[in-house]
């Protein structure tokens, strides 16, 4: 791709597309100041998850994608972007390691579903069933993610198999998260609802 030989449009595109994956990398990172402890594990809630998912529903699969992928090497390069202003690579392959990398396939499954943002999509109740399940499906990857991950940590430190590991990672790291995600998903989808077109005005004006 030879960027000097793409039209104007697409030039704007182009720097308009790198400008969100900085805004929603920096947005995710920020909020890792809203994280609260929720158990024996190190666990905590956090608006690190609604952000991600929102990064790839907002902008689509691949930027939303890149987005997170940006903020995953800020931290593993040892800023201060995790939760609780934690970072490195120690953070990725702690206790809490496959949430984050959770956050990467739900961002990309939940733009892959929903696609590219359009100017012509309008809060229809189809639309918003659409986001819905998509915010969900990214959801239960992070769960799934950060479950199994969890369940090997807790095999690892406490020389016992995964059926008897399985249920301890599920009440420590699924089950208590469980209402909150559910209110941010009702957050994410009215702001996904309000923010696709705005956001396709930049990425996809053509559409």
């Amino acid at each position: 791709l030879n960027y000097a030989t793409l039209p104007a449009m697409s030039k704007s595109c182009v720097r308009n597309r790198f400008v969100f994956i900085a805004l929603f990398a920096a947005l995710i990172s920020v909020s890792s100041l809203i994280a609260i402890p929720a158990g024996p594990l190190g666990v905590p809630i956090v608006m690190q998850n609604m952000l991600a998912l929102l990064s790839g529903a907002i902008l689509g699969g691949g930027t939303g994608a890149a987005a997170t992928a940006l903020f995953l090497l800020a931290g593993a390069l040892g800023a201060p972007v995790f939760s609780g202003g934690a970072g490195g690579l120690a953070r990725l392959f702690g206790p809490t390691g496959g949430y984050l990398a959770g956050y990467l396939a739900g961002a990309f499954c939940t733009g892959l579903l929903l696609g590219r943002p359009s100017v012509a999509e309008r809060p229809r109740f189809l639309t918003a069933l659409k986001v819905t399940l998509a915010l969900l499906a990214g959801n239960i990857l992070i769960y799934l993610a950060g479950g199994l991950w969890l369940t090997r940590v807790i095999m690892r430190s406490n020389a016992i198999g995964f059926t008897a590991a399985l249920p301890r990672a599920a009440a420590a790291g699924v089950l208590p998260f469980i209402p909150g995600d559910i209110v941010k998903l009702v957050l994410g989808v009215a702001l996904t609802l309000a923010l696709r077109p705005a956001a396709a005005r930049y990425l996809n004006p053509q559409e």
